[in-house]
């Protein structure tokens, strides 16, 4: 049998984040390309954030056939969060686009998956990349990061927007975020936690 699931944050009713969930406006517009290995993942955060900011929207797929019309957004300039060779500061680009506002687009996956949508979409490979500001430490117990300064998608997603609109917060977007961490590690028991995820020093 299997169990109910909220429709909208998509965890069992049991253990549901939208009493959580914040409802933030931003001037910034945030476009989520999900590749499709994310959807079912417990720990979605890609879908949190979109929940959470007025002027997002999440889409799913490895090739976005309206990938145009979703980025030619009248009066904002977009660019792809990645990290890379090439890739502006995002205090820089911002500079850059003065006078219209931003389209942050932001894919959602492992890194592979992520290059993937890069691959599979062209127009994405195109864009001006921006990154965020290093040294950024991640909340994310759950996962070891692939590479220092690596964050979560939820995570990168209230940077930026703290970067873009300061001194606008956006730390609201991150409290499901922390209850659905919290809630997986009440799920696995503490000893497993310190085991498997803690480093030694921090025991």
């Amino acid at each position: 049998m299997s169990r109910l699931v909220c429709p909208a944050c998509h965890r069992p009713l049991a253990l549901c984040l939208c009493a959580l969930v914040p409802r933030l406006d931003s001037r910034t517009r945030v476009l989520i390309l999900q590749h499709p290995s994310e959807v079912r993942h417990a720990l979605n955060t890609a879908r949190l954030a979109a929940l959470g900011l007025l002027n997002a929207e999440l889409r799913v797929g490895e090739v976005f056939e309206d990938l145009p019309a979703l980025l030619n957004q009248p009066g904002y300039r977009a660019c792809l969060l990645f990290p890379g060779e090439g890739a502006l500061p995002l205090p820089q680009f911002a500079d850059q686009a003065a006078g219209q506002q931003t389209l942050l687009v932001v894919p959602d996956g492992t890194w592979r998956k992520a290059r993937k949508l890069l691959h599979c979409n062209p127009l994405l490979a195109a864009l001006p990349r921006v990154s965020l500001e290093p040294g950024l430490q991640s909340r994310y117990r759950l996962r070891k990061a692939p590479q220092a300064g690596a964050l979560s998608t939820i995570e990168a997603i209230v940077s930026a927007l703290e970067t873009l609109e300061a001194p606008a917060q956006f730390a609201a977007l991150l409290k499901p975020f922390e209850a659905l961490i919290e809630g997986q590690i009440a799920a696995m028991g503490e000893q497993t936690y310190q085991r498997n995820h803690l480093n030694p020093a921090d025991r």
